[in-house]
C-alpha cells in the first residue's frame, strides 16, 4: 500500500490505485466522462492544488528564491484546516490502499506535487520513491 505521485495524463502504473487529480482545473477539452479512461484522474480534488495566485507565483518563479516563496505560500495554503485534514486522510489511507495524486506539469521538481509529496511524507504517508518506481 502506497501513494504514487504522478503526472496526470500519463499511462497508469500497475497497482497505482485510485488516481486523484490535485489540479485547479480539469483538463481542457476532456469530457468528465473521459477523465478516468484518458488516464487523467478518477477523482478531482482541487483543494489540494495551489490557489490561482499561488499557481501564477510558481509558474513565474525563475530563481531558487522565487520557487521557495512559492513553496512557502503553497505550504501555508495546505496548512489550512480543511486542506490539512485531507492530507491527514490521504496519509492514513496510504497504509491501507494504493492511490496516486498528480498534476499536469511535466517536471515534478517544478510543480506543486513535489511539495505535496513532502507534505504527505511529513504526515507519515507511505509514498513511493520516484527513483525506485
Amino acid at each position: 500500500m502506497t501513494i504514487r505521485v504522478v503526472r496526470l495524463g500519463t499511462a497508469r502504473a500497475a497497482n497505482e490505485g485510485l488516481r486523484i487529480g490535485t489540479v485547479r482545473r480539469p483538463p481542457r477539452g476532456v469530457p468528465k466522462s473521459k477523465s478516468a479512461s484518458g488516464n487523467w484522474y478518477d477523482v478531482w480534488l482541487p483543494n489540494l492544488s495551489p490557489t490561482p495566485a499561488t499557481v501564477k507565483l510558481g509558474l513565474t518563479a525563475g530563481t531558487a528564491r522565487q520557487w521557495q516563496a512559492f513553496a512557502k505560500r503553497y505550504r501555508a495554503e495546505m496548512a489550512r484546516p480543511d486542506n490539512s485534514r485531507v492530507l491527514d486522510l490521504l496519509a492514513a489511507l496510504s497504509h491501507a490502499a494504493d492511490l496516486s495524486v498528480g498534476c499536469y506539469c511535466e517536471e515534478e521538481s517544478r510543480c506543486h506535487r513535489s511539495i505535496l509529496r513532502a507534505l504527505l511524507v511529513e504526515r507519515g504517508a507511505k509514498v513511493m520513491n520516484p527513483k525506485t518506481g
